[in-house]
């Protein structure tokens, strides 16, 4: 493929030095000391907010995922993969193979042009992306590019892309038999955001001691016969461990689900000696404590690579508007073409097939109100 031309942009920086912000008690002082009146600044800003001052023109490329990749000067760079990142400030990269100290930690900042490129994103760099960074002494560096990332789990964040991890294979959508209740239609969202972020989903109902396990046959078979692989699983008896590593092995793989559904449990039962820290569930409130409090990328001994992601207990969707959410429901894929209108929602529309499937029961109730919910907003 042909190398895509350089490209540049101009990007807005802060002042490294600004004018100090205006003082706190202003209108007070003003209100009731005339005397001081002549002895404050003038001109002082109002708001209190710095200006954007200075511009500069930095060059790259477009990535296939519409991101800009810096130049830099490669040879003076180490490539690896960030391990965990918290912040702009503590990012833990690996060296990868090949490279001068290759597999040695060093503990990254990241360069001030890659965070404003990045500005719309929650997070300049996450964990999973492919870096080059500058090394310095004591094993410290500066993340000077992210590369494009190849398959990343998302959701929306104050009206912002918060990537959860990048550069993995598959995504383990972890919940819970009971002690949390079973949720579905938090199931039904991950898939999605699964499937925008081009990861393979794989469904993983944990604590399987709880419950007879035949009555989730019904919801194992929907999920079954849509091709998802869906595993019954159990720390306690070591139902589904085995097929478990069999699927995690040679793949970058993320557990990710509400918090108390037990996927730190399972990681350290699937590779005895992870020591991750786990959590119990609330009896009150049937909600997980968080104990996993960012994502971190962990090598397993069989093969491959694992995140384990702090809990989530609603998931926004990012970039995926209502048109389009019929694309990732793939039961209602034979019945699209057969509504009446070629820009129907299947809402409450005339001659909508979808409709009509799930009345015959050739379409889930419980997937088509997990559907509704997503389109129409209710969370």
């Amino acid at each position: 493929m042909a190398k895509k031309p350089s490209k540049k942009i101009r990007v807005d920086f802060r002042k490294n030095r600004q004018n100090s912000t205006r003082q706190n008690d202003f209108t007070r002082r003003v209100q009731t000391d005339d005397a001081d009146i002549d002895e404050l600044k003038r001109g002082q800003r109002v708001s209190g907010k710095g200006d954007l001052s200075r511009r500069r023109t930095v060059f790259g490329e477009r990535g296939d995922d519409d991101s800009f990749v810096l130049s830099v000067d490669e040879a003076a760079c180490l490539r690896g993969r960030v391990l965990s990142a918290i912040g702009s400030t503590q990012c833990t990269v690996q060296v990868d193979e090949g490279q001068p100290h290759a597999g040695k930690r060093f503990e990254c900042t990241v360069r001030r042009v890659v965070r404003t490129v990045a500005r719309d994103a929650r997070n300049a760099v996450v964990t999973g992306d492919r870096v080059l960074f500058l090394p310095s002494e004591n094993q410290f560096g500066v993340i000077e590019r992210v590369e494009p990332r190849r398959g990343v789990l998302a959701r929306g964040h104050q009206y912002r892309q918060h990537i959860l991890v990048a550069n993995v294979s598959q995504v383990a959508i972890v919940s819970s038999a009971a002690e949390p209740a079973l949720k579905p239609a938090l199931i039904d969202r991950f898939l999605v955001s699964s499937a925008k972020g081009n990861v393979r989903a794989i469904i993983v109902v944990n604590k399987c001691d709880l419950i007879d396990v035949s009555d989730l046959q019904p919801m194992i078979g929907q999920y079954a016969r849509l091709g998802y692989t869906v595993v019954p699983a159990s720390v306690q008896t070591g139902l589904g461990i085995a097929w478990l590593q069999r699927l995690l092995k040679n793949e970058q793989t993320v557990f990710t689900g509400q918090s108390g559904v037990g996927k730190s449990s399972l990681l350290n039962t699937i590779q005895p000696g992870l020591a991750i820290k786990t959590g119990d569930v609330s009896r009150i409130t049937q909600k997980g404590r968080h104990t996993t409090r960012y994502a971190q990328l962990r090598e397993l001994t069989l093969g491959g690579w694992v995140v384990d992601t702090p809990g989530i207990r609603q998931l926004e969707l990012w970039n995926v508007q209502p048109e389009e959410m019929e694309g990732f429901f793939l039961e209602f894929r034979p019945f699209v073409p057969r509504c009446k209108f070629p820009d129907c929602l299947h809402l409450v529309e005339d001659g909508c097939a979808v409709r009509d499937a799930v009345q015959q029961d050739l379409i889930s109730q419980i997937r088509y109100e997990s559907y509704l919910r997503l389109v129409i907003g209710d969370d």
